[in-house]
Order: C-alpha cells, then sequence, then structure tokens
C-alpha cells in the first residue's frame, strides 16, 4: 500500500512509519520538520498543516495514496501552534481533497474523552476534526488514545520519566485517571484498520486495562530506572497554577514544555475510556507495566530521565548569564572593561566601541539561547565568542591567567555546559 502520515516527526507519526517500512508499504509522510533517523527510507513533504486550509494544498501529497493516517497535534495555541488549525481546518481540507481523489480508508487520531467533556480548546478542537471527519462520505476510523507511553518520549511520558529519577516526588494536585496504552499497541490498532477488510465508520478508545493516578505511574518509572521508591512532596494549588502559567510563557518562547494550562486542565480529567470495543477487535492493549518488563530500560534512558529536569535549568542560566553578562559590561562593569582595555593598550575610542560590541553580542547570544528556534546557533555562537576572549584576553592581558578568580580558566567549563546544551537540544 502506498499510505500518507500526518503527523511523520511526532512520536506517533514516526512510530507508524517505521512499522508500516518494516511490512513492505511505500510511505509519504507530512510534517513542518523532516523526522530524524529515517529521513531516506521514506518520502516527505514539508507541510504546515494549520496553513494547509484549502483543498488545493493537499492536493500535491494524494496522487496514487491508498490510504491516510492523520497522527497530527499540538497541545496548546502560541505563536507556532495552533490548535484549530492542527485540528480541524488543516484536516477538514485534507479530508475533502482526499474526496476527491478517491482515496477512501481514514485512520484518525483524536483523544481519548473529547465527547464527554470539552474544556480547553485542544479537546474542542480534536472534537472539531472528529465530526468533519464523521460528516464526510470517507470510510473513516476515529481511534482515541488516553496518554501514550513507550520506549520513545515525549510530552507526559518524559515528564514521567523525570519526576521519577529526581530524590522527591512532586505531585501534581488534581490529576484524573489515566488508562495510559503502549505505543506498540496503538500502533498495532492502526495497522488493523488501515486494512480496507476492516469494519470502518466507527468510533474507538484506545485504553489500557486498567486505571492509574499519575503518581503512580511515575512510581512505575522509577521502578524501571532502577530508583528505590522516593518520599511524595504534594505541590501546593498555587504553586501548581505558578507551573502552568510558566509553561504558557515559555511556549511563546518556542518550546513545548508538558507542563501548561491545557496540560493541566486535561488532567484534572482524566484519560479514561471504553477498552471493550477494541477488545472485540482482538486488539485489546496490554497493562503497561507488563508491556514495559518486556523491554527493560537502558542506560541511555536513564541520562534521558536524569536530564530531564535539568535541561531547562540549563538553558535558563545559560540565557541569563549572558545576557546579564552584556548588561553589567554596558552598567555597573563598564569601568573595569575599559580599564582592561587601556591594560592590553586599545585607545579610548575603540576600548569603548569594543566593550560595546562585546556586550551586545553577550545580550544577542542570550536572547538567542532563550527562543527554541535561535537556541542551538546561540549555544553555536556562545562557544565560538568564548574562545575569542581567550584568545583575545590571553594577548592583550595575560595576567589574567594568575588572577585568583581564574576568569580564563572558567571560560573552559562554560564552553563544555555549552556543548553539553547542544547534545540535548534537540526535544524530539
Amino acid at each position: 500500500m502506498r499510505i500518507l502520515i500526518v503527523g511523520a516527526s511526532g512520536l506517533v507519526g514516526s512510530a507508524v512509519i517505521a512499522a508500516l517500512l518494516a511490512r513492505g508499504d511505500e510511505v509519504i509522510g507530512i510534517s513542518r520538520r523532516r523526522p530524524a533517523g529515517m529521513a531516506e527510507a521514506f518520502q516527505w513533504r514539508r507541510l504546515d498543516i494549520a496553513r494547509a486550509t484549502d483543498p488545493a494544498d493537499w492536493r500535491p501529497v494524494l496522487p496514487n495514496v491508498d490510504a491516510v493516517v492523520n497522527c497530527a497535534g499540538v497541545l496548546q495555541d502560541s505563536p507556532h501552534d495552533s490548535t484549530e488549525g492542527v485540528h480541524a481546518n488543516g484536516i477538514a481540507a485534507l479530508f475533502s481533497a482526499c474526496t476527491e481523489a478517491g482515496i477512501r480508508r481514514i485512520v484518525h487520531l483524536s483523544a481519548v474523552g473529547v465527547d464527554r467533556a470539552t474544556p480547553t480548546a485542544f479537546s474542542r478542537t480534536k472534537l472539531a476534526g472528529d465530526e468533519a471527519l464523521m460528516a464526510s462520505g470517507l470510510d473513516w476510523v476515529i481511534l482515541r488514545p488516553s496518554v501514550v507511553i513507550g520506549r520513545a518520549a515525549y510530552g507526559g511520558s518524559a515528564l514521567m520519566r523525570g519526576l521519577a529519577a529526581l530524590p522527591v516526588q512532586p505531585v501534581l494536585p488534581g490529576t484524573g485517571s489515566l488508562q495510559v496504552v503502549h505505543l506498540d499497541d496503538l500502533v498495532a490498532a492502526i495497522l488493523h484498520f488501515l486494512d480496507p477488510r476492516s469494519p470502518g465508520r466507527q468510533v474507538l478508545d484506545v485504553v489500557g486495562p486498567r486505571p492509574w493516578s499519575f503518581a503512580d505511574l511515575v512510581d512505575l518509572f522509577r521502578r524501571r530506572l532502577g530508583r528505590p521508591p522516593a518520599r511524595r512532596l504534594v505541590v501546593p494549588n498555587a504553586a501548581a497554577k505558578a507551573l502552568y502559567r510558566l509553561g504558557d510563557l515559555v511556549s511563546f518562547l518556542g518550546w513545548r514544555p508538558p507542563v501548561r494550562s491545557t496540560a493541566g486542565r486535561e488532567i484534572m480529567r482524566g484519560a479514561v475510556g471504553e477498552g471493550a470495543p477494541l477488545a472485540a477487535a482482538r486488539l485489546a492493549p496490554r497493562d503497561v507495566e507488563a508491556a514495559l518488563a518486556m523491554d527493560p530500560s537502558s542506560v541511555q534512558e536513564r541520562w534521558f530521565a536524569g536530564l530531564y529536569v535539568l535541561k531547562p535549568i540549563l538553558f535558563v542560566i545559560l540565557s541569563l548569564f549572558w545576557i546579564g553578562t552584556g548588561l553589567i559590561s554596558l552598567g555597573p562593569g563598564w569601568e573595569l572593561g575599559m580599564n582592561l582595555m587601556r591594560e592590553g593598550g586599545v585607545g579610548e575610542t575603540l576600548g569603548a566601541v569594543t566593550v560595546i560590541a562585546g556586550a551586545s553580542a553577550d545580550i544577542v547570544i542570550g536572547l538567542a539561547i532563550a527562543f527554541r528556534r535561535t537556541s542551538r546557533y546561540g549555544l553555536i555562537a556562545a562557544v565560538t565568542i568564548s574562545v575569542v576572549y581567550f584568545i583575545v584576553g590571553t594577548i592583550l592581558v595575560p595576567r589574567l591567567w594568575a588572577d585568583p578568580l581564574g576568569p580564563m580558566l572558567k571560560i573552559w567549563p562554560i564552553i563544555g555546559a555549552h556543548l553539553a546544551a547542544l547534545a540535548i537540544v534537540e526535544d524530539r
């Protein structure tokens, strides 16, 4: 079969592509950025779903396609993400284009519970997309998974691993029950319903056999990581709300933290559903504890869990470090900087220009690190300018090597911190 996967770079989309390629299907992947690791194995087309609101935007990728799987989704609106565009308007245009192209089978991923309560834009737009598909004349299957857990981690499942690595386990208040499902079981259901002989025009919850509390799932991952039991610390409501608001603010910089206001409201509702219909099709998901036990944790997973909470701390520190040094150089540290220029034999005018240029560069680097799209470039610039400072400082003011505060020696751990940040800048 020739299958179009929408949302190819996501957790579920990339897993579906791998499974389809393994069984010999031809795959076309659609996403805003090229998926890492298998770029040459399938055809990839760049397309921003939120902007592809006309059927004509989809026609170039549909010739000879036998079926479509829509795995695209965004948690919350931000300057870079639109729930309305991705969940409703964009895919409605896709469904219209599929009708025109004569493509019948559509497997569409929604979210469990969107038909029962819609407290957020995420749920409302997911439901709108479901209804648009149900109103079409296509041969559709809508799968509504709960929180998805697998070897790969993103969003909520990544957060669980990160919290599991902490010495004290924070517990967010008011979280509902979660019938989590293993990624492999969700992929198996998708592949099953891609078969045109499987029954269509049905909506199925994809949920695990038992409900878990969020804290118990973190405990599960803690055992998986080989960590001893940790004392639970219930986060006060005010602190939890502050964390969600902070996550919202960070999302305006292009990052996608799992702790945002949408996640807070959705997790209060919980993620439980009716598993009997899927079980009747002999596709009942396994208990996630049993599924994870069949795939022991690796050192890479333990590294990821340990670095998860440290990553945002590191990026905040590095961003503020460069912005702070730039502001200090232009303010209270101005005369100190000018004295170093004079000591190195640089004239007043050139010295002033050099100090201003260096301070401005520091501020720009700090801002670049703070924004997701430019973070990698900011880190590379930070390493480069640190080496430049090392060379220039050694030539102009060699006595700095004997300074008891070690300004020249401290450049190297700073460079090391930036190289570490470069190594973990990717989030999926």
